[in-house]
């Protein structure tokens, strides 16, 4: 497909694009309320149920469980009925688990309630990045989709705010239940924005694409951009899995799902979900004062993102991750050295756990944070993109769910320096992939990504 045309680009009309990213992105707000509000909320759940590690392990890593059962359903549903739809269903689920979650009687419930949670994030993880990106312009494509993980790192704030704020009173089912207002907002919102016009075409609804496109661009740029999809639909959608493994499709599952998986085992989501357990470690004797913490490091996070977002469409994919890797494979290193020499540093450690934490956040949130998903949702041919989005979300969450499970265990059994060496060691093997694997997809059109996927760039 070549490259929009700059009248057509002049023609498009940029707030109704940020107004359908932003509505998705609340997706994205939701996916990180409910991921962070485990924090706080596990210190007094932990107390409420006597919970065992294991037990508090299983509480935080079932949404992992129910986001991966709702990636692969995901892109199979987003590819019969439609990206909007998908993303209604998901907002049902989202408001379902947020009412049973502080109703929870037992931590079976809670358990349960936080797996529908999990199949909502998976439906809007896999759905909303593919939605903007069939929607979005080629030369702001990066920004519009990275909105996803803006809203996400916002969510993750919000969590660590509202347990700061709750903590004295330990009201960690009041917790749970702030999270109905956003997602009964987000079903609301989401209900008022069009179908994909890509995915309208595929399924021979050519009026429907076409008026679509009016909605935000004349007649004449929607006649082009229609005919820009015509041409890239000229392939049948494929709705075999096996597919993504075909010749023509193997070097783009590689670069999604390799780049998300490398996402995780970076340890970040230790931080989102364990943070003020890492700063209890870290000699933080006082729960609000550690989930204070956590909420600092969640600000960094934010304010992060942000540079990610003016600065991917501009510098490229590429160079983000060489400094953002680079800078968390540093702190990581930092932290663990300084776990070693604990006894040295006393009741410095605190300070110097919360400064690499923050710099760590810092480098992810303006590199693989939103990167990753920016990645897997250009990489993909349109016949197969549905499928290749929800095995990059099923890759990230195993990984995901692997690291959740086990951080607890390893730190008991391998002590806190060795555990954040380990992660360490996963930068440098991120590095690497970075430089041989990923390619650079600034201001390329998706067919024409898709179809060089192994053009890789120094």
């Amino acid at each position: 497909m070549q490259e929009m045309e700059p009248a057509v680009r002049s023609r498009v009309k940029r707030g109704f694009l940020w107004r359908v990213s932003l509505i998705a992105g609340l997706g994205g707000l939701l996916y990180g309320f409910d991921m962070g509000i485990i924090a706080a909320a596990l210190i007094y759940v932990r107390s409420t149920f006597a919970l065992s590690t294991q037990m508090e392990e299983a509480v935080v890593s079932v949404v992992l469980v129910g986001a991966m059962l709702g990636a692969i359903s995901g892109g199979m549903i987003a590819d019969r009925i439609g990206r909007r739809a998908t993303l209604v269903c998901g907002g049902a689920i989202f408001v379902l688990g947020s009412v049973l979650a502080p109703w929870s009687p037992n931590v079976g419930a809670l358990i349960f309630a936080r797996g529908l949670l999990g199949i909502a994030i998976g439906f809007t993880s896999v759905t909303a990045p593919v939605y903007v990106s069939e929607l979005a312009p080629p030369q702001s494509r990066g920004m519009l989709i990275g909105l996803y993980q803006f809203a996400l790192t916002l969510g993750i704030a919000l969590a660590d705010l509202t347990g700061y704020w709750l903590a004295g009173q330990h009201a960690w089912r009041l917790m749970f239940g702030i999270g109905a207002v956003p997602a009964v907002f987000f079903l609301l919102m989401v209900m008022t924005v069009p179908e994909s016009p890509r995915w309208l075409y595929a399924q021979n609804r050519i009026d429907e694409a076409e008026a679509v496109l009016k909605t935000y661009t004349d007649q004449a740029g929607a006649l082009l951009l229609l005919e820009d999809i015509r041409v890239s639909l000229l392939t049948t959608m494929e709705r075999r899995w096996s597919v993504l493994w075909s010749p023509a499709v193997r070097g783009s599952l590689l670069t999604a799902v390799g780049f998300t998986v490398l996402q995780q085992v970076t340890g970040i989501n230790t931080i989102i979900y364990y943070g003020p357990r890492i700063f209890s470690l870290a000699g933080i004797a006082s729960d609000k004062s550690a989930i204070f913490a956590t909420f600092l490091v969640a600000i960094m996070n934010v304010l992060a993102t942000v540079i990610a977002l003016v600065l991917v469409d501009r510098v490229g994919r590429k160079p983000l991750l060489y400094v953002g890797v680079g800078g968390m494979t540093i702190s990581l290193f930092v932290l663990s050295y300084a776990f070693h020499n604990e006894a040295n540093l006393a009741s410095s450690l605190g300070l110097v756990a919360t400064a690499c934490l923050m710099v760590y956040i810092t480098c992810f949130a303006f590199s693989m944070g939103p990167i990753a998903w920016i990645l897997a949702s250009e990489v993909f041919p349109l016949r197969v993109r549905g499928r290749g989005i929800a095995a990059a979300s099923l890759g990230s969450g195993i990984s995901n769910f692997i690291v959740s499970l086990t951080f607890l265990s390893l730190i008991n059994a391998a002590g806190n320096a060795m555990t954040f060496a380990i992660y360490g060691v996963f930068c440098i093997l991120t590095l690497v992939f970075v430089r041989f694997v990923v390619p650079e997809t600034k201001g390329r059109e998706l067919e024409s990504i898709s179809s060089k996927p192994a053009a890789v760039a120094p």
